[in-house]
């Protein structure tokens, strides 16, 4: 869905009449994972997730690093929660960007079937009007559908296209053709955390860590599934290139995300020889994949046939 809170899709008018310059910001939320050169070499504006770990609040990004949060991870007696982005947050963000001038924000968010994000940039972007009265800026509410650098990698290229002179509705329009393609294919090397977040049951994860079990994860639009099972941490990269094959349509551009650099060089390594050519990036997997995942996991974000 994208909001305009303005009718002019192009240039808009100030107070006075006269014709302003376009000037765009975009913008995505914490779990997007963009590392940070990348969110400093494109100008994006990030809003952070907190979270909640043991009754202690954190702020993603700011308090703690993706290495540092693989450890409280490990030590956390709970399970991590996270606090939504709320409206008002959003109300700030947009009204800020309109007393800056800005013309128009594009703002990416997290799968709106797993996080209310979406939903409450939405009824920000419905109030700016109130806020702002008389206000032209257009704000264009994008749903990613998907997590973690699967739309964050876009996200980098949307502000890297507006950099280059693009237009605002061309960017809009290859977010949205290009979210509608993104899948995931991800395992982990222990079934602790997929127990602990109750993804799986007890029973389930006790029987698959006595048989050395390893589910081979398939994360689609609003769909999570398990779409295969190799036995023994060897057999987890191979069987995430397997079903990776069946379904990225040929010779485009993949990611590989991990919580450990060893592994995104090794897996990246086995998809160059596989593939026949090397990863478009590496990365490590944020809070919002790992706290259910856990500190031991590997994932191939690839681009599949649209959906939408």
């Amino acid at each position: 869905m994208i909001l305009r809170v303005c009718s002019t899709p192009g240039a808009c008018v100030d107070m006075n009449g006269s014709e302003q310059v376009s000037k765009t910001a975009v913008l995505t939320d914490s779990a997007s994972d963009i590392p940070r050169e990348l969110e400093e070499k494109y100008g994006i504006d990030i809003l952070p997730f907190s979270i909640v770990v043991d009754g202690q609040s954190y702020t993603e990004r700011v308090d703690f690093t993706n290495e540092q949060y693989y450890e409280m991870l490990t030590k956390a007696e709970g399970i991590p929660k996270t606090s939504q982005i709320t409206m008002l947050r959003f109300l700030e963000k947009f009204c800020a960007y309109a007393d800056e001038g800005y013309t128009d924000v594009i703002f990416v968010s997290i799968n709106s079937a797993g996080s209310n994000t979406y939903n409450a940039a939405c009824m920000a972007a419905e109030s700016l009007r109130d806020e702002r009265p008389g206000c032209t800026m257009n704000v264009h509410v994008v749903d990613s559908h998907t997590y973690s650098m699967t739309y964050g990698w876009h996200v980098c290229e949307a502000a890297r296209k507006l950099q280059a002179g693009a237009d605002v509705k061309s960017v809009v329009e290859y977010l949205e053709d290009q979210l509608a393609r993104m899948e995931i294919m991800l395992s982990m090397y222990t079934l602790r955390f997929v127990k602990k977040s109750g993804r799986v049951s007890a029973a389930a994860a006790f029987a698959g860590e006595l048989l050395g079990l390893r589910p081979i994860i398939h994360m689609v639009d609003d769909t999570t599934s398990t779409i295969a099972k190799v036995r023994g941490d060897s057999a987890v990269m191979p069987g995430l290139i397997v079903q990776t094959k069946k379904r990225m349509a040929e010779g485009t551009p993949y990611l590989i995300g991990a919580t450990d650099d060893g592994n995104a060089k090794m897996l990246a390594k086995m998809c160059k020889k596989e593939f026949g050519y090397a990863p478009a990036a590496t990365f490590l997997l944020g809070a919002a994949v790992a706290t259910n995942t856990g500190p031991n996991a590997v994932a191939i974000v690839y681009q599949g046939k649209k959906r939408r």
